[in-house]
């Protein structure tokens, strides 16, 4: 396994692209990326906590999350970045190593191609997720899935089964009020799946699109 620096140069780049090859030649399905800049393609242990995201770019909030959900989970938080997007084309090679640099000496990062959190489960069984209240709101939402209702509660059974968990943080909505996961409908049979980050401990104000917003040109 190579090892990068926190500041890639061009052929140490170049090199991390070519060790991304097997992910993106389909022939594995995840790959770690260690704090230290090894690549890790032979199945380490699901992390018992992950915060997903697209991360362009990383950002306060995300560390703040993963810190807050740290502190009521079994082990520390790493983070998993998916290069399929169904609304947005894939993530090439170059593009992951771009966001992946922020990660390098201080968190391990998965890339996958596991769009929902039910392919995330499938990949990490007993992981707990740690999320924004405005994704725990799009998971627990029945338009989101084909069968509606049926689908919803098939979704939360796999989950359930492949031991996975939310931790919902709660997040400023355009009016600055802080929404969390008790103004949620969160069904009663489904409330085992999810837990709150209290307020006094964590809550998400900041977002990449914003930030992106505000980036000079």
């Amino acid at each position: 396994m190579e090892i990068f620096p926190h500041r890639m140069s061009p052929p140490e780049e170049h090199l991390l692209v070519g060790g991304l090859a097997a992910f993106f030649e389909g022939a594995v399905e995840r790959v770690c990326v260690e704090m230290d800049g090894r690549l890790r393609t032979d199945a380490p242990s699901p992390p018992p906590l992950l915060v997903a995201g697209a991360f362009n770019p990383v950002h306060e909030g995300h560390w703040g999350l993963a810190a807050a959900a740290a502190g009521r989970a079994a082990g520390p938080a790493a983070f998993e970045l998916c290069v399929a997007n169904v609304d947005k084309p894939p993530l090439s090679a170059a593009e992951v190593c771009q966001r992946l640099r922020p990660f390098l000496w201080r968190a391990p990062l998965w890339v996958t191609r596991a769009p929902t959190f039910l392919e995330k489960a499938r990949l990490f069984p007993g992981t707990v997720f740690a999320v924004g209240v405005d994704t725990a709101a799009r998971v627990l939402a029945p338009r989101y899935y084909a069968q509606g209702e049926t689908g919803l509660a098939e979704a939360m059974s796999l989950l359930r089964r492949q031991g996975c968990r939310f931790l919902v943080a709660c997040r400023a909505d355009a009016a600055g009020n802080c929404l969390g996961l008790e103004d949620l409908p969160v069904p009663a049979e489904h409330a085992d799946l999810f837990r709150a980050i209290p307020r006094s401990e964590f809550r998400l104000d900041v977002s990449s699109t914003a930030l992106r917003q505000r980036a000079p040109v």
